[in-house]
């Protein structure tokens, strides 16, 4: 059977590619279409133990068997014309944009009267980085499932908290010092799961949601190293579970 690869992030630059077309065994697991396919790009080994696996836009366990067809996606850790003004139950605002964020909108569209407080996260471009100056980023995303995993975010913010809406915006593309990268704003009717929800959902997006960024600098670039995959998604963490738990 055949299976389509696709890589992003620093993957995509060593491979020189950004997908491809593996064939595998008839009922192959991820665990064993890692294996052929790190035997097949060694120049990837030093990410085979931090990444995490999608097949069809959802993360995968290393037992999953495999069809014709599917879509796997090779993803590293996440740095913190696409869909634009996507909505939750038509009160929200979750996408992801190549033109620059228009914070003040979107702030005055989440509020309502019923809101006593409305919190705000807006990361910023910022110079430098560990002292070397930046010129500009570049954002890059598996984007299909990058803006369903913020959509589940936002809707789990509400479950969570108790919130009453929230809007999450992430800019693609490549981005000039002082612009917004991501913002997220939370209107609730109280300060405290407003400020809660808000330091989640930007905690999580930057652990699970495969958005990469590119750091120029005057002497090259780099894509920036990302925090590891939660365990329950981890390749890696999953694989080796799975192994101490054969008979």
């Amino acid at each position: 059977m055949h299976v389509h690869v696709l890589l992003f992030g620093a993957l995509k630059d060593l491979r020189t590619r950004e997908k491809e077309m593996v064939e595998l065994p008839e009922q192959a697991t991820v665990a064993e279409f890692l294996r052929c396919f790190f035997q097949a790009a060694p120049q990837l080994g030093n990410y085979a133990g931090s990444l995490a696996v999608a097949v069809n836009r959802e993360y995968a366990l290393p037992t999953q068997v495999l069809r014709e067809g599917d879509e796997i996606a090779l993803l590293p850790p996440v740095s913190g014309g696409s869909p634009e003004d996507e909505s939750i139950e038509g009160t929200d605002w979750v996408c992801l944009q190549r033109q620059p964020i228009d914070a003040q909108t979107l702030v005055a569209a989440v509020k309502e009267g019923e809101a006593g407080a409305v919190v705000v996260f807006d990361g910023i471009v910022r110079n430098n980085t560990r002292g070397r100056r930046t010129l500009f980023l570049d954002y890059a995303s598996y984007e299909a499932m990058a803006l369903s995993q913020m959509q589940a975010l936002a809707r789990e913010a509400q479950f969570r908290f108790g919130v009453r809406r929230v809007a999450l915006v992430h800019r693609l593309g490549r981005l000039q010092i002082g612009e917004t990268s991501v913002l997220i704003v939370v209107a609730s009717a109280h300060r405290a799961q407003a400020f809660e929800a808000c330091r989640w959902m930007i905690d999580t997006l930057k652990k699970t949601v495969p958005i990469w960024k590119k750091e120029w600098f005057e002497d090259g670039a780099v894509w920036a190293d990302g925090e590891p995959f939660p365990e329950e998604i981890s390749v890696h963490k999953s694989g080796d579970d799975a192994a101490e738990n054969k008979p």
